[in-house]
Order: structure tokens, then C-alpha cells, then sequence
């Protein structure tokens, strides 16, 4: 991981720690779940948004203004609310990515759930993905939901990551070693 990369995944990691604490004592995580679940979608489906926290374009104060709008409309908690007040506030909104994906593990993890984020070369069938979290569900022995990403140039077979391994059974990988291991003979 390159070293910007791993600073801002510290700080999205502490905010979100500090968010769920929050949440937590006030008995409000279902509420930050709901929040999660919206600015994720968000955060996927409008390029508006992404430009909005990433853009140094906006200043603070206009940043400030549309996320109080943004969480208004959205019918974030006050917490929520409150935490992108002050990341506009800081000019930290470009962590809110990995603040979000830091809150879903931390969520998934209170209820005893894991996240499985698997690469297809085409969508999975609801038989296929209920099948694939089965079979993760009994090889770590929790509750694995599976978060899929669609991506045609794997070509085939999936690759899945869950925690801290990762299982590469992609035609792409295999590919790439077959060319490596004939490079070696060559």
C-alpha cells in the first residue's frame, strides 16, 4: 500500500472508530447503518458527489453548506450529519469513502457478519451468489455477505476477498502466470 493510501485509510479508520462509538452509546447503529447504506450509494451512482468531496475547487465553507443540504435531504442522523459538517469543516471529505467502508466492516462485525467482496467477469445469479456466501459462511464460520464488482477484463472465474486473504481463481491471474512461468524457460 503506497504511503498516502495508508494515511488516509488511518484517518478514515480513526473517524469511523470514533462514529461508531458515538453510535454505539446512543443505541443509534441501526440508524448508522441506514447512513451508510445512503452515502454509499451515493458515493457510487453520483459523480457530482465524488467531485464534491474530492474537488479543491469548492471551498470550505461551500463545502460545509452542501453536506449539511446533501445530509438533510438524504435524512442523515445527527451524527452522521455532524460528522460531515466537521470533515468539511477539517477539508478531510476526500476520507468519507473510507470512512463509509470502514463503518460497513465495523457494522458487519458487531453483528457477527463478514464481507465478501468478489470480482465477476458477469453479474453472479442470486443461485450463484447464495451458493458462494454458503460456502464462505461455512469456511470462516460467521455470517458472509458478499459485496460483487463486475469487471470483464478478469475473463473469467472470480476473485475473492475476504479480510485479509484474498483467492484469485481468475483466468486473467492464470494467464499472467502461464506467460511468467514461459518467460522463465525462454
Amino acid at each position: 500500500m503506497s504511503e498516502p493510501a495508508s494515511i488516509t485509510q488511518g484517518i478514515a479508520g480513526r473517524y469511523a472508530s470514533a462514529v461508531f462509538d458515538i453510535a454505539k452509546e446512543g443505541n443509534n447503529l441501526k440508524a448508522m447503518e441506514q447512513d451508510v447504506d445512503a452515502l454509499d450509494t451515493a458515493l457510487s451512482e453520483s459523480s457530482d458527489f465524488r467531485d464534491l468531496i474530492t474537488s479543491p475547487l469548492y471551498g470550505r465553507d461551500e463545502q460545509a453548506d452542501a453536506m449539511k443540504a446533501i445530509a438533510t435531504k438524504m435524512g442523515l442522523s445527527e451524527t452522521m450529519t455532524n460528522l460531515l459538517g466537521l470533515l468539511a469543516d477539517k477539508r478531510r471529505l476526500f476520507v468519507l469513502p473510507g470512512i463509509v467502508g470502514t463503518l460497513r466492516d465495523m457494522l458487519a462485525t458487531d453483528r457477527g457478519e463478514m464481507t465478501a467482496e468478489v470480482t465477476t467477469a458477469t453479474a453472479l445469479s442470486d443461485d450463484q451468489r447464495n451458493a458462494l456466501a454458503n460456502t464462505l459462511s461455512e469456511k470462516f464460520g460467521k455470517t458472509v455477505g458478499i459485496k460483487e464488482t463486475v469487471d470483464a477484463s478478469i475473463l473469467g472465474g472470480l476473485i475473492v476477498k475476504v479480510g485479509s486473504r484474498m483467492i484469485d481463481t481468475s483466468i486473467a491471474s492464470k494467464l499472467n502466470a502461464l506467460q511468467n512461468n514461459m518467460k522463465e524457460v525462454g
